[in-house]
């Protein structure tokens, strides 16, 4: 059989990390006879050539190619593709992980297709997410679909396409170079196809290289080459340009560049070098208005004030509030309100001119050296846009929801801010490119495009009390549904819980007290009340200090309006001031637990009494282990020092008096 696919795998001294990488290849459900495997070993030193010579005897499709060590893949991957026999090429990381039916779709998705290039979809757990698999294109376009944010080499290549271009990786080269690669076949091919319905690699997190600054420029002068040579003069050209003026001015904004002076003049003198000689002031419009400041203090060369922006803007960001939650049957429904934050960390003003909006610099630069209509944003903003998207918390996969918004203006004193309103609709049977999510812990998070700035962010929980419900999603199969929210006050998605008591735990932090002459009525929220009313359970509270003390309460489950009101759970637990007892709660920290007949789950909550009061408290940590205080064991006699005057020194004098004549 001729083989279709040849996987080549570049390898140095991974130790055990490069293990999933070589068992997700030698998995493939394409036959063995169909696709090859080549592992190109840079110099490893660690004993991962000998195992994959191993390897390479027992399989008949794997070959392993030793070379002499280089300190980077790029000529490894050249000498890979001169070796590979199939039809199409694919490039892969030590790092990474290909999913089991990865070789198999994309192979047949580029018949389907005829692509030169396939772009299957990737999976990450760090970064932005990549919009541009937002949904599969057949004929897609390097700008309308975003394939530049796509230019690691983790794509699927016809070989001949390669070699009548004559596509390779320069040696050694660094990561400007890798995108170089991509953006020469994106532009010499004659179909570049995205799928993006299925998973086909998870990528691993890149270790960071420190690349000569010289040569990054020289590499990045090659790529400017590139398009030159393969793109007529215009907008196409200009907006591709832009991509990496971006990519050089957002470092001036970073805090890194703010604290630190090193090599920063030197940075500032390469990059004002090559905005100078190749990025005409043209291209700035295509830049967000922060980074188009940038640019003028750069080409104006000033330092001076390229530090102090930074400075400025180092807590700029975006803020997302969510307004309302509500089920509407099974789709879940997310009312948003998003403004962007300015340096300062309050909501960006702006000053309107009519229909026309201004963007308000900060008064620390020099307004000389701004270019004149540089801070007007009306257009910006006229296509600001957000989208929204659920990523899973252990995989990293994400999907995008479909939302509907509107801008409004805000007026604020003698300035407005925009604000964008939205209702974002999340439909667990269909959200994954019209297939069910996967269960497990989904976050919500929040982009924004337009005005002055470009940022992402969770979605915050709103004040006062927190719609908990769940809903019973009847597709694929019947699974809970539950709205929760972090540790930190962020919106997340827990679907099919594993258990009754922890479908209550995910939605603990919106528990509430009441407070009735000697008791105190704990009240939890329960998202789903099963028609049997749920397993038998006890509130456990347990003391952090002093003597270890529990009490337990029966908890009783009230049902909600189904698909109105949550339901609740109330336990009413004794109180007593003084001299509580064993079951009563008294003075202190507790933290909270829910035991049923098979174990006990952690909540999110503790309760704390001072005095009269009782309160509930945050406590992210349900199991910690109990701290004992500064002081040592909370005894009665130290409690009574806290309060009786003078008592304090005494104590102080009496343990230094203990500790003065040690033995040996």
């Amino acid at each position: 059989m001729a083989v279709k696919v040849s996987v080549i795998v570049s390898i140095h001294n991974p130790g055990d990390t490069a293990d999933p990488c070589i068992r997700s290849v030698l998995e493939q459900t394409l036959p063995a006879d169909a696709y090859e495997v080549i592992f190109v070993d840079d110099g490893s030193t660690d004993g991962i050539a000998e195992r994959l010579d191993t390897v390479a005897a027992v399989r008949r499709n794997v070959r392993v190619l030793h070379l002499p060590h280089t300190g980077s893949p790029m000529q490894g991957r050249n000498i890979g593709l001169a070796a590979a026999r199939g039809a199409y090429v694919y490039l892969l990381d030590q790092g990474d992980r290909l999913e089991r039916a990865a070789l198999e779709k994309m192979y047949e998705r580029a018949l389907e297709t005829d692509a030169d290039v396939l772009i299957g979809r990737l999976v990450r757990d760090f970064g932005p997410p990549m919009a541009a698999f937002e949904a599969s294109v057949a004929r897609a376009d390097i700008l309308r679909d975003r394939l530049l944010s796509l230019l690691t080499p983790h794509k699927l290549y016809r070989r001949t396409f390669l070699e009548v271009h004559g596509l390779g990786f320069a040696v050694p080269g660094g990561r400007i170079a890798e995108q170089t690669f991509a953006v020469r076949a994106y532009l010499a091919a004659k179909v570049v196809a995205v799928m993006a319905d299925h998973i086909c690699c998870h990528l691993g997190e890149r270790e960071e290289q420190d690349e000569d600054l010289r040569t990054v420029t020289a590499e990045l002068l090659t790529l400017l080459t590139v398009i030159d040579e393969n793109t007529e003069e215009g907008r196409q050209r200009d907006r591709m340009y832009a991509y990496w003026l971006r990519s050089m001015l957002r470092p001036f904004l970073s805090a890194r560049f703010a604290a630190s002076s090193v090599d920063r003049g030197r940075m500032f003198t390469v990059t004002r070098g090559l905005v100078m000689e190749r990025f005409p002031e043209r291209i700035d419009r295509h830049l967000p208005v922060h980074l188009r400041a940038v640019a003028a203090l750069v080409r104006a060369g000033r330092l001076d004030q390229v530090i102090t922006y930074a400075n400025v803007t180092r807590r700029a960001g975006l803020r997302a509030d969510l307004l309302d939650v509500r089920w509407e049957g099974p789709v879940l429904v997310l009312g948003l309100a998003v403004e962007v934050l300015a340096g300062d960390g309050e909501f960006a003003r702006y000053r309107a001119d009519g229909e026309r909006l201004l963007w308000l610099p900060p008064r620390s630069l020099d307004p000389k050296l701004l270019p004149e209509g540089l801070n007007d944003v009306t257009s910006a903003v006229a296509r600001a846009r957000i989208e929204v998207y659920v990523r899973h918390a252990e995989t990293g996969i994400v999907y995008f929801l479909p939302v509907d918004y509107h801008v409004e203006r805000v007026p604020d004193e003698d300035a407005v801010r925009l604000r964008i309103l939205g209702e974002a609709r999340l439909d667990v049977a269909v959200a994954a490119l019209g297939a069910p999510l996967d269960s497990g812990q989904w976050e919500v998070h929040v982009r924004m495009y337009g005005g002055a700035h470009q940022a992402r962010t969770r979605v915050r929980r709103p004040d006062g009390p927190l719609n908990c419900m769940g809903v019973l999603a009847q597709r694929p199969r019947r699974r809970l549904v539950v709205p929760c929210w972090s540790d930190a006050g962020e919106l997340g998605l827990a679907i099919e819980p594993r258990s009754f008591s922890e479908s209550i735990a995910l939605v603990s932090p919106g528990a509430s007290i009441r407070r009735q002459e000697n008791h105190v009525y704990v009240v939890v929220p329960v998202p789903y009340v099963p028609p049997s009313g749920g397993p038998p359970l006890e509130l456990v509270l347990r003391n952090t200090t002093g003597r270890q003390r529990e009490i337990t309460a029966p908890a009783l489950v009230e049902p909600g309006v189904p698909g109105r009101i949550a339901g609740q759970l109330v336990a009413k637990v004794p109180v007593k001031r003084l001299l509580p007892g064993r079951d009563r709660l008294g003075p202190g920290a507790w933290r909270s637990s829910l035991r049923t007949e098979n174990g006990e789950v952690g909540l999110r909550f503790g309760l704390e009494m001072r005095g009269a009061r009782v309160d509930v408290r945050p406590w992210s940590e349900p199991d910690q282990p109990r701290r004992r205080t500064p002081m040592g064991r909370d005894t009665l006699l130290r409690r009574l020092s806290r309060h009786v005057p003078g008592a304090r020194q005494l104590l102080r004098l009496a343990r230094t008096t203990k500790h003065r004549y040690l033995r040996d």
